[in-house]
C-alpha cells in the first residue's frame, strides 16, 4: 500500500530545512538522507539530494533541485493549535531567522515554505455548521484583521463581547 506525503522542492538547502523543521515540531525526525549520485541543480555529486523525514508524524520528502520551481502560498502546511501559547510558539519558531508575516495566521519560513499557524477553535467558529452565523461573521471578520491570531479577540468576536 502506498504512503500520500508532501514533497517539497528546495533550491539547496532541503537537508538544513528539514532540521529545522525537526527541531520545531514533536514527534519529528529525520528518517533518510540520499546523496546527489552526480553533479545536478541544487547538488553536487556526494551533497544531500533528497531528505526523508516526519514531521509530528507526517511523513516529508524534500529535495534539493535548483531554483526551477519555487514553493509558493498555493501550497502551505497547518499547524493547528490548541492554545495562544502554542500558537506564539509556532509563530515566532517558524519567522525565525528571516520568514516573513502575511495574514490571517499564514507566514512564509527563510526556507520559503508558507504555513497556518491556526487556533483549532477557529474551525468551530467561523464553518461548524452548529456555528452561530452571525458570531461567525464577525469573528471572521477579526481574523482578516489579524496577522498572528489572536485567540482570544477571535473568541470575543465570535461571542459578541
Amino acid at each position: 500500500m502506498g504512503i500520500v506525503h508532501p514533497h517539497l522542492w528546495f533550491d539547496s538547502n532541503a537537508l538544513e530545512a528539514a532540521q529545522y523543521y525537526v527541531s520545531i515540531f514533536p514527534n519529528s525526525s529525520i528518517t533518510d538522507v540520499l546523496l546527489a549520485p552526480s553533479d545536478m541543480p541544487g547538488a553536487k555529486k556526494g551533497d544531500p539530494f533528497v531528505v526523508h523525514f516526519v514531521l509530528d508524524g507526517q511523513p516529508v520528502e524534500a529535495l534539493s533541485a535548483g531554483p526551477h520551481f519555487q514553493l509558493n502560498e498555493a501550497f502551505s502546511m497547518v499547524v493547528d493549535c490548541d492554545t495562544q501559547e502554542e500558537v506564539d510558539r509556532y509563530w515566532d519558531a517558524l519567522l525565525e531567522g528571516g520568514g516573513t508575516e502575511l495574514q490571517c495566521g499564514w507566514l512564509t519560513d527563510r526556507f520559503g515554505l508558507t504555513w497556518q499557524v491556526v487556533p483549532r477553535q477557529l474551525i468551530e467558529w467561523t464553518l461548524s455548521p452548529d456555528a452561530d452565523p452571525e458570531g461567525a461573521a464577525r469573528a471572521t471578520a477579526v481574523m482578516f484583521t489579524q496577522v498572528k491570531l489572536d485567540i482570544a479577540a477571535l473568541e470575543a468576536a465570535y461571542r459578541g463581547v
